[in-house]
Order: structure tokens, then C-alpha cells, then sequence
């Protein structure tokens, strides 16, 4: 397997994106269709599935925990129910390679099983913090040992029985609700989440679809224990995350005119279109049918000058993942643009923050860097060399800048792409990015 180190992008200035494309299926929504699919009664039919490494990576542990799943055949599964309380032990550790969704979302699934499981990863995921998950449960009566650091290796104990508990969550965190929601399907009584701010609701939404009562209003989310789940079709929508890269493209780069077809369009999810939209973005919106209990359309989107903006604190949950790539935004608006309030950037992938300043800053971009965000002023980007460090999205992020750089840039660190986007270079290549991959020899 290509390591993150050894493959590049390179990138060659004065493309546009044209065209009429549809990005690959949403990578939170698939991980839910697999976990909850697997734990709901009777056969899961589900298309848009994404087959990148991290949604793969959740089929594979379900797998191992005895559930039946036929495929992915272009997206297509078929996931054999076993009921809430159908899991077996796996034979050994469920390895969530690069996937942080997977892993805390099965702490709050495997929480309540009758069995020991052990969650590890890759060298990333066993660095980032569980601890904002780990606590939460072990105050509904989970048994879950971490390392002293609160990191993978997480060993997942049976319990004696878990409690419902009303639980005020500190930071605004979907992976956090999720998993005290997950495992409150096993606990005993009423368990409520409060939100200090709005998250993606693809959990709540998707259990809904699968019949199980789920109360939500307020910035309050509750869900009863011991009830059961009832399998159904689930269409996954385009990933908007997936989308923002080629929005932020097409929208810095003259002669651009893109078309993005079925994109999820959940309210929760939807803070890149309005952050590029304040910045003076032209997107259109077309909206379509729901898609699995989940809101979906068509985008266009043309170039339009931007200009900096200080960033609603509100509206940064709503946009977590897709800030690389806002960032380049930012880097080609007119003035300042800051944001605030992102301290969660600091434990994605890599420290978000940190690397997307040092890039910026080797392309000549003027960056200043806080604990919660940053702040940065817009001008021409340079041609030069940055490292992703095994991002995904820090890739392809400065992948687009290479639209508008008046020189080549290229990117290392770049073989996690196929987490959340298998074939990026492919596509962004078909609608006029300039781009090449090359495998360096180890």
C-alpha cells in the first residue's frame, strides 16, 4: 500500500472547471447506513454507498462483528440485519485504519455489548483524542480502557447494564452526539443529548428512517432505550464535502462553469455554501427530492470576486470539515477573512490549522494563527511545495489553489485521498483541473 509520504499531486496552473459531474456518496451518511443497517431487522438495500478507505473501513468491522453484508458493487450493498442485539465477538481487533468517525461512533455501539472488543488504526487515528467520547459513556456505565493519553488502543468491555443520562456536551461535536445516541439505544431509560450549538443530524435522521423514535427540538436530542430498528432502502446522497472543493474551484477560477449533480443537502451540513456565498459566491441551488430521509439538489456554480469576512462562531459546526479548502477561498478573496471558535480543526486529520498556515505561508499567503483559528488576507497565491501530512482534504484543498497560482504547485502527502474521495484526480482532471499523480519509489 502507497504510505502517505510517498505520493504527490502536482498541479500546473490556468485550468477551469467545467462540466456536469456527481461527487461520490456522503462518507458520514454511509458509515451510519452500514452501522445502523447491521443493527436494524430484516435486509438493508443501499446505493451511493461511498467505497472509500474509511467507509470501507466500518464495513469491514462489521463484518468481523458477524454481520452479513453483500458488496459494494458501484455502490451498491445489501446488509443482512441482525437486530439490536445480534452482534458477536470478533475474532480480534477492529482496525478502523484512518477513520475517526468509525471508531467513535463504535465506542457508543459497542458500548452495550455482551463481549470485549478492541478498537485500534492507523498511526494517525491512534494519536487523536477519545476522550470527549470515552467520558460520556463511562457515565452511562460503559467500561472502555484507553491509553493514559486517552488514545486508541480502546479496549471495549461488557457492561453490567448502561443508564440513559442527560448529557450537556462541552464543544459542539456530531461524532460525540452520535455516540452517546448509538449507545443509548442500549441503555435503560430516557437518554438526552444537548447541543451547545447545531451539528449534522445524520443519526437522528437515519434512525427515523429505520423507525425508531428519536425526539429532537430545541438543541435537545432523546432517544429510549430497548426499542428496534426496521430495515429499509437508504439512497446516499453526494458528499458535500466532496462538492466544496470543486465549488471553491470553480468559483476562484475564470471561465469556470460546474454543475454538481444530487448533492446532500442537509441543513446542518450546509455552512460552506453559505460561507462561500457571503464571500460573493455565485451558486445556484436546484433543489430535488429527499434521498433517505435526507434533502438533496442540484448546484451550479460560476466565479464570482470574493471578499473576506469574519465568520459566524455559529456557523462553524456546520462547516468543520470543508475549511481547508475555505481557506483557499479566503487566500483568493479581497481583504480579511477570520475565523473563531475552530479549536476542533486542531484534532482532525492532522492539526488543520497548523498545516494549512504552514501552506498557505510557503504560497506566499499572509497568515496569522490562534489557538481557536486564524486570520488571513487575501492576495495572489505563489507556486511552490506543500505537504498535506497524510490529510485528505489538506490535499485536495491545495489542489484547487494550483487554479489560480502563477506557478506549479506540488503537494506530498497525499496518498489518504482515497479515504473520502477515490478517483479525486480523475475527476478533477475531467473537468479541466490540471493535475498528476506520481508514486514516488520507497
Amino acid at each position: 500500500m502507497t504510505s502517505a509520504s510517498n505520493r504527490q499531486f502536482r498541479v500546473t496552473p490556468g485550468g477551469c472547471l467545467r462540466g456536469d459531474i456527481r461527487v461520490p456518496g456522503d462518507k458520514s451518511i454511509s458509515h451510519r447506513a452500514v452501522m445502523l443497517g447491521a443493527i436494524a431487522e430484516g435486509i438493508t438495500e443501499v446505493r451511493g454507498f461511498l467505497e472509500g478507505d474509511d467507509a470501507m473501513a466500518t464495513l469491514s468491522a462489521m463484518r468481523a462483528l458477524g454481520v452479513a453484508i453483500d458488496g459494494p458493487k458501484q455502490g451498491a450493498l445489501q446488509i443482512n440485519g441482525v437486530g439490536l442485539r445480534g452482534l458477536s465477538a470478533p475474532a480480534g481487533p477492529l482496525d478502523l485504519g484512518n477513520s475517526g468517525t468509525s471508531m467513535r461512533l463504535f465506542c457508543g455501539l459497542l458500548a452495550g455489548q455482551t463481549f470485549t472488543a478492541e478498537l485500534v488504526g492507523d498511526a494517525s487515528l491512534m494519536r487523536r483524542p477519545m476522550r470527549r467520547v470515552t467520558d460520556p459513556l463511562a457515565r452511562m456505565g460503559a467500561v472502555i480502557h484507553a491509553t493514559e493519553a486517552g488514545t486508541a488502543p480502546l479496549s471495549i468491555q461488557p457492561a453490567s447494564g448502561l443508564h440513559a443520562i442527560d448529557y450537556a456536551m462541552p464543544m459542539a461535536s456530531a461524532q460525540v452526539k452520535s455516540a452517546v445516541l448509538l449507545a443509548g439505544l442500549y441503555a435503560r431509560g430516557q437518554t438526552k443529548v444537548t447541543e451547545p450549538g447545531i451539528t449534522r443530524d445524520h443519526t437522528e435522521r437515519m434512525l427515523t428512517a429505520f423507525g425508531y423514535p428519536v425526539e429532537s427540538h430545541g438543541g435537545e436530542v432523546r432517544v429510549s432505550g430497548g426499542g428496534r430498528l426496521t430495515a429499509g432502502p437508504i439512497d446516499v446522497p453526494a458528499d458535500i464535502s466532496s462538492a466544496a472543493f470543486f465549488l471553491v474551484g470553480a468559483a476562484i477560477a475564470a471561465g469556470s462553469s460546474l454543475t454538481l449533480r444530487d448533492v446532500g443537502l442537509n441543513p446542518t451540513r450546509i455552512g460552506v455554501i453559505e460561507i462561500l456565498r457571503r464571500m460573493g459566491a455565485q451558486i445556484d441551488i436546484e433543489p430535488a427530492s429527499s434521498a433517505g430521509g435526507e434533502p438533496v439538489g442540484t448546484l451550479h456554480v460560476t466565479p464570482a470576486p470574493l471578499h473576506g469576512i469574519e465568520i459566524p462562531t455559529d456557523w462553524v459546526p456546520l462547516a468543520i470539515d470543508e475549511f481547508p479548502v475555505l481557506f483557499i477561498a479566503a487566500a483568493c478573496a479581497h481583504g480579511v477573512t477570520t475565523l473563531s471558535g475552530a479549536e476542533e480543526l486542531r484534532v482532525k486529520e492532522s492539526d488543520r490549522l497548523a498545516v494549512m498556515a504552514e501552506g498557505l505561508t510557503a504560497l506566499g499567503v499572509a497568515v496569522e494563527t490562534r489557538a481557536d483559528g486564524l486570520t488571513m488576507t487575501g492576495g495572489p497565491i505563489q507556486g511552490g511545495r506543500v505537504h498535506a501530512h497524510g490529510d485528505h482534504r489538506i490535499a485536495m484543498a491545495f489542489a484547487m489553489a494550483g487554479l489560480v497560482a502563477d506557478g506549479p504547485i506540488e503537494i506530498s502527502g497525499c496518498a489518504e485521498v482515497d479515504t473520502s474521495f477515490p478517483g479525486f484526480v480523475e475527476l478533477a482532471a475531467q473537468v479541466g483541473l490540471r493535475i498528476s499523480a506520481v508514486e514516488q519509489a520507497t
